[in-house]
């Protein structure tokens, strides 16, 4: 199944397409909003805006404002050899660390997704390398450095995360935000 990336009033998350057609989706939602608000959903960098017609069970029906061309929107989505297709990011803000060889670094993570993420401050010679990146509430993961720009950079996974150990995770982080929030009052 195809992952999007969904923003709207609650920020953004991602979604597990179920079914699809020219004038909407049914998705796999784990922080459903409202029907009748308006969102957008993100394929390839592409956004659609669409409205929110109905919920049931963790699942979402969005209808889009304008209708879709299909083979528009994947046109050029076959991968190359050597080249994975970039799946939807969410930027989330929060620290890890990455260990390489026998270095640890104190990072901030800009953005994840299934795939990979962007993080740093991070030194240049690591692209290339090997590393294992570990972030509160998720299982370490393997991955290695592809890209290096101002003191960032880009880590490509393994292994792909799961779509569901993903949204787990984003949804413990909005829980604990929740709690420090409501702390704070």
């Amino acid at each position: 199944m195809r992952v999007a990336k969904m923003t709207g009033a609650m920020g953004e998350q991602l979604i597990r397409i179920r079914n699809m057609s020219a004038g909407g989706l049914m998705a796999d939602c784990s922080r459903c909003p409202a029907v009748g608000e308006g969102v957008q959903v993100e394929f390839s960098g592409q956004s659609i805006p669409s409205s929110v017609v109905w919920i049931r069970e963790g699942l979402i029906g969005l209808k889009f404002d304008q209708g879709v061309d299909l083979g528009e929107l994947f046109a050029g989505r076959k991968p190359r050899h050597g080249f994975r297709p970039r799946p939807p990011r969410l930027e989330v803000g929060c620290n890890a660390t990455v260990k390489l060889k026998k270095l640890y670094y104190k990072v901030e993570v800009h953005d994840i997704s299934l795939g990979g993420m962007k993080v740093g401050p991070i030194d240049e010679y690591c692209i290339g390398e090997p590393v294992v990146v570990v972030v509160e509430s998720l299982r370490p993961i393997k991955g290695e450095v592809r890209w290096y720009s101002d003191r960032r950079a880009g880590i490509v996974f393994d292994h792909e995360l799961s779509f569901d150990e993903l949204a787990e995770w984003c949804g413990k982080r909005l829980e604990l935000a929740s709690l420090k929030a409501a702390y704070k009052h």
